[in-house]
């Protein structure tokens, strides 16, 4: 066979993406509620393929879950270029966005461990993650700002440290809401009403 114009590796076929993204929803389901330890079987079962199926995709555990992480960050980018054209007003894209955001960490959070090992492989996640998404909050919170809805000052690191603590609290107590404690965090951002007089 020949290489392909510009080197580059030959086009995923329709039904290979399809059960590329299937896969990876599942395994964030399954992450999600299990760990990034749960058993490869679990992910095959939900996305209904078969284990060999993830294993030409992803031929490692840590393949599948650097590909997830990164598929996870380009929704939230595109969300976010999404809420800003369809919200009723730019705190409600911020609010939209941060929500999505809260599924993102719920998962991350899943992946803490394995994010901090010595393995070399998931090294540049981090910066990846602040490459793509400071900037999509930081739009977020300058057209919320210019509206006039919430208060200047705020900068996109804090409010995605201040959210990923408020998720994080989540596992050291039984009776916690997280997405009500964010949505009292977003809230918050509201800039007061001017009143008359």
């Amino acid at each position: 066979m020949t290489e392909p114009a510009g080197g580059g590796a030959p086009p995923k076929r329709a039904d290979a993406r399809r059960n590329e993204a299937t896969i990876l929803a599942a395994a964030a389901d399954v992450f999600g509620a299990s760990g990034v330890d749960a058993p490869i079987r679990d992910i095959a079962a939900q996305a209904g393929v078969g284990t060999a199926t993830i294993g030409r995709h992803f031929p490692t555990r840590a393949d599948l879950i650097l590909a997830l992480y990164r598929h996870q960050v380009r929704q939230l980018v595109e969300a976010g270029r999404t809420f800003s054209v369809t919200s009723a007003s730019p705190h409600a894209a911020l609010a939209r966005w941060i929500d999505q955001f809260v599924d993102f960490v719920v998962t991350k959070q899943g992946l803490a461990g394995v994010l901090q090992s010595e393995d070399p492989c998931y090294d540049p996640l981090h910066a990846y993650f602040q490459e793509q998404l400071e900037p999509v909050c930081a739009q977020l919170l300058d057209a919320a700002v210019a509206s006039g809805e919430i208060r200047p000052g705020h900068s996109p690191t804090e409010i995605m440290l201040a959210v990923g603590g408020l998720c994080a609290a989540a596992s050291r107590a039984v009776e916690y809401d997280t997405r009500r404690m964010v949505g009292l965090l977003v809230a918050g951002l509201a800039s007061p009403p001017v009143t008359s007089g």
